[in-house]
């Protein structure tokens, strides 16, 4: 990708997770974030090669570590605010909550704390947003029927059409 958003990004020093957001004010994609961590760990890597490495060679340094760890605790954040948004899916895809709970090594009743989490903070969002014209998050409507997939047993899943 060769847009001047990418460009920017590409050039961009990370040190601190909220450094991710510096290009719109939104989270950059986990695709691009990943790729910039890549570039950072192939250079400390590269510390490991012999001085007499015959082919010329970045070799990483503090800021290398500094944009690793930061790089990486927003992946993490990233990451943490989708899965509420994953668990409905795979509810309304099939999946029991049993099974979502395997998936992300918790009990039925963490994984449906955090979809009631999200859900939460996604209808808290779509009041705050609609006041500015701008109907982000979800209304009462979709949060009822979140609210009403935390309600289905461990091993039930939801009824295909409903």
């Amino acid at each position: 990708m060769d847009t001047p958003a990418h460009e920017h990004w590409t050039d961009l020093t990370v040190r601190r997770p909220d450094d991710v957001r510096t290009i719109t004010g939104r989270r950059i994609p986990l695709s691009w974030q990943m790729e910039k961590r890549a570039g950072h760990i192939d250079r400390l890597m590269n510390r490991t090669l012999p001085e007499e490495f015959p082919d010329p060679v970045e070799r990483g340094n503090a800021g290398d570590v500094l944009a690793v760890l930061a790089l990486s605790e927003s992946i993490r954040r990233d990451l943490a605010a989708r899965c509420g948004g994953d668990i409905r899916e795979a509810i309304l895809l099939g999946a029991t909550w049993t099974e979502i709970a395997d998936a992300i090594d918790a009990t039925p009743n963490e994984a449906r704390g955090v979809l009631r989490d999200w859900t939460e903070r996604q209808h808290q969002l779509h009041q705050r947003e609609v006041e500015r014209g701008r109907p982000l998050g979800s209304d009462a409507d979709r949060h009822a029927s979140v609210l009403a997939l935390i309600e289905l047993a461990d091993d039930e899943p939801k009824a295909a059409g409903a």
